[in-house]
C-alpha cells in the first residue's frame, strides 16, 4: 500500500484537477471582484417587487451572483481541505464567507417585500410570462411568510451570524490537526494514528493492535471532550436560536418545514427501525460466529467478516466501479467515467489533509470529491458512493436551469447508496472466488448497518440533544457519554460488549454539525436498496423512472421527487421491506460462508 508523508508527494493523477474551477489565484480574484461588484448592485433593486420586469432583472443577477459565489466558497473550502490550518487557505476561505454575508445583507431586503404583497398582487406578478422561471423559488419564499423578518433584522442577524464563532470548522481543525493520537507499530514499522487511517488499523486482523488504537485514540478525545461538547453545544444552541427567532418552534420544526417532509415519514422511519432492532444483533452474532470470537468487543466492530488478501489499486477500484453501474446503461455509464477522466478525485491520505469523504458541487461546474483510499473495498465503496453524487450533479446540470440545480441530502443520498448497493451486488455475483462473492454481500450489509441502523440511532439521539438544550440545558460530555451509552444499550442489547470509551463515539462525528442530516441516509438506503433491486431483476421502467429522478431539480418538493419512483416516504412498509432486504442478505452470507467452510 502507497503511503505519502504529504501532499506534494502525491502523484498528480490521483489529486483532483481544479482548473476547471480556477486555472489559478488571478482568475479566483477576478471572479470575487466580480461577485462583489454583483452584491453592490443587488442592493440596488429595492421595491423590485413591485415592478415585475424588474424583479426578473434582480432574479437573473441574483442567480449570477449566487452561481459566483458558489464557485469561490466551494474552490476556497476544497483547497483548504487539501491541507489543514495553512493561513492564506485559511484567509482565503474567511474572505469568501465574509462575501457571502455581504450578499446574504444585500439581498436580506427581498423575502420581506415579497411577503408584504397581497395574495392577489403576488400571483398578477406572473402575468409576465418570464417570471414563470422563478416561480417555485419565489412560491417558496412566499410559503415561509410566518418566518422571515424585516430587512433590518435580517441584517442584524446575519451580522451575527458571521461574527460568531464557526464551530465546525474548530471541532474539525481540532480532530484532525491539531490532536496527537500518538503511533502504532505494526509489523516493525511506526504509524502515526490520525483520523484519516483509523478505519484501517481499526481492521486489523490482531486485536491487540486494535484495542491499543482504540485506547491510544479515544484517550485524547477524553482529554478533549469538555471542549468536543462546548462546540457542539454552541453549534446547537446558535441553531435553536436562528429557527427561534425566524418563528419556529424548533430547529426540528425548521427542519421539517425547509424539507416539506412530513412528520409521519421520520415516525415511519424511526419505529420501523426500533422495532427490528433485533435484525442488527443478529448482523453483530455473526460477526462473532463468523470471527470466532469469544467476546464481540467495541474495538471488534469495524473488523472485516471477509478478509481480502488483495489490494485494489486506484486503477482497479475505478474499472471495479464501471463494471458495477453498467446495469444503469450506456448514459449513466460515460457520466460515471467522467469522474476519472476529469480527476474529480483527490484520493491519497497524508497529515494535515481533511478527514472522511465528501462531494462538493457547485452551480455551473463538475464536482470534486475528496476521500482517503486506503486500498480497500471501503474505498472502492466510497468512490461509487460519491461518484453517485456528482453524476447525479451532472445530470441537474444538464436537464434544469441554475437556480433548480440543487436537491436536498433526502434526494442526493439515493444516487450515492444505490451506486453501492450495486456494487456489492456486482462482486456477489462476479466475484473472482466465493471470498469475493462474499465480501459483495458483506459490503452492502455494512452499508446498511451504518446507513440505516446506524443513521437512525445517532439521529434520534440528535432530536434528544437538541431537545436538552431546547429545554434550557447545557450538553456536556457526561451528558453525551451517557446518551450515547443508552442508545447503544438499546439497539446492540447484550451483542457487544462495552468499554470505557464506549461513549465517546459522539465526540468524532461530523454529521452533528450538519443540523439533522444523518436521517438522509436511513430514508435514501431504503429508497436505494429497492430501486438498485429492481433494476438488477431487469426492471426496465425502474431505470427510466431512476435517470428521470436524478435529472428532476429543485423545483419539485422531495415528496414529489420520490413520487417519481413510485414511492410514498411516509409508507412504513418502505422501511420495513428495506430491513427485510438486509436480513435476507445476511442469511445468503451465512448460507455461503458456511460452504466456504
Amino acid at each position: 500500500m502507497q503511503k505519502y508523508n504529504s501532499r506534494s508527494d502525491v502523484p498528480e493523477q490521483y489529486k483532483w484537477d481544479l482548473k476547471e474551477i480556477y486555472p489559478d489565484i488571478e482568475s479566483f480574484n477576478k471572479d470575487f471582484d466580480i461577485a462583489k461588484s454583483n452584491v453592490d448592485k443587488l442592493s440596488t433593486y429595492k421595491n423590485c417587487t413591485k415592478d415585475s420586469n424588474k424583479l426578473y432583472e434582480f432574479l437573473r443577477l441574483d442567480t449570477d451572483t449566487m452561481t459566483l459565489l458558489y464557485r469561490l466558497s466551494v474552490y476556497a473550502f476544497l483547497v483548504n481541505d487539501q491541507e489543514l490550518g495553512v493561513s492564506e487557505n485559511m484567509e482565503r476561505m474567511n474572505k469568501t464567507d465574509d462575501l457571502e454575508t455581504k450578499y446574504s445583507n444585500a439581498i436580506a431586503f427581498f423575502s420581506s417585500e415579497l411577503l408584504e404583497l397581497s395574495k392577489e398582487e403576488y400571483d398578477k406578478l406572473f402575468e409576465n410570462d418570464k417570471l414563470k422561471e422563478y416561480k417555485a423559488i419565489l412560491d417558496d419564499i412566499y410559503r415561509a411568510k410566518d418566518h422571515i423578518l424585516s430587512t433590518d433584522k435580517e441584517i442584524i442577524i446575519n451580522e451575527l451570524n458571521n461574527a460568531s464563532p464557526n464551530f465546525d470548522s474548530a471541532s474539525s481543525t481540532m480532530l484532525n490537526k491539531l490532536h496527537d493520537y500518538g503511533t502504532i507499530n505494526i509489523d516493525g514499522e511506526e504509524e502515526k494514528i490520525t483520523p484519516t487511517n483509523l478505519d484501517r488499523f481499526y481492521k486489523n486482523e490482531n486485536k491487540e493492535i486494535r484495542k491499543e488504537v482504540r485506547k491510544k485514540y479515544n484517550k485524547v478525545l477524553k482529554q478533549y471532550a469538555d471542549m468536543s461538547a462546548i462546540l457542539l453545544n454552541g453549534y446547537v444552541k446558535s441553531n435553536i436560536t436562528n429557527c427561534k427567532l425566524h418563528n419556529y418552534k424548533d430547529a426540528w420544526d425548521a427542519k421539517l418545514f425547509h424539507n416539506k417532509m412530513p412528520q409521519s415519514a421520520y415516525d415511519a422511519l424511526i419505529s420501523a427501525v426500533e422495532e427490528n432492532v433485533d435484525k442488527l444483533q443478529k448482523f453483530f452474532k455473526v460477526l462473532k460466529e463468523t470471527k470466532n470470537l469469544d467476546t464481540l468487543d467495541m474495538c471488534d466492530l469495524n473488523l472485516e467478516m471477509v478478509k481480502l488478501d488483495k489490494e485494489y489499486s486506484i486503477e482497479e477500484a475505478q474499472e471495479l466501479c464501471l463494471n458495477s453501474i453498467k446495469v444503469l446503461g450506456e448514459d449513466y455509464y460515460n457520466h460515471f467515467k467522467k469522474v476519472f477522466d476529469n480527476r474529480h478525485i483527490d484520493y491519497a491520505c497524508y497529515p494535515g489533509k481533511c478527514s472522511g469523504g465528501y462531494c462538493a458541487s457547485g452551480l455551473d461546474f463538475e464536482s470534486r470529491i475528496l476521500m482517503s483510499y486506503n486500498y480497500d473495498l471501503t474505498s472502492v465503496s466510497t468512490i461509487i458512493h460519491e461518484g453517485g453524487h456528482d453524476v447525479h450533479h451532472q445530470y441537474l446540470i444538464e436537464n434544469n436551469p441554475k437556480q433548480y440545480r440543487e436537491v436536498g441530502s433526502l434526494i442526493a443520498e439515493v444516487a450515492s447508496l444505490t451506486n453501492e448497493c450495486l456494487l456489492s451486488s456486482y462482486l456477489a455475483n462476479n466475484g473472482k472466488d466465493k471470498k469475493e462473492q462474499l465480501k459483495g454481500i458483506e459490503n452492502v450489509l455494512d452499508v446498511i448497518v451504518s446507513n440505516l441502523f446506524g443513521a437512525v440511532r445517532e439521529g434520534k439521539m440528535e432530536l434528544d440533544f437538541y431537545n436538552y438544550v431546547n429545554d434550557g440545558n447545557f450538553i456536556t460530555a457526561d451528558y453525551m457519554n451517557k446518551l450515547t451509552i443508552d442508545s447503544i444499550d438499546k439497539y446492540y442489547g447484550d451483542t457487544v460488549n462495552k468499554d470505557e470509551y464506549a461513549g465517546l463515539s459522539w465526540a468524532r462525528r461530523s454529521h452533528y454539525y450538519m443540523n439533522y442530516y444523518l436521517f438522509a441516509y436511513a430514508f435514501c438506503i431504503s429508497i436505494a436498496s429497492y430501486v438498485a433491486s429492481e433494476i438488477l431483476s431487469g426492471n426496465k421502467e425502474m431505470l427510466d423512472k431512476y435517470i428521470k429522478f436524478l435529472s428532476t431539480g429543485g423545483d419539485k418538493d422531495n415528496v414529489d421527487i420520490y413520487k417519481v419512483l413510485g414511492i410514498d416516504i411516509s409508507d412504513k412498509q418502505v422501511y420495513i421491506k428495506a430491513i427485510n432486504y438486509f436480513d435476507s442478505l445476511l442469511d445468503k452470507f451465512v448460507e455461503l460462508r458456511d460452504e466456504v467452510k
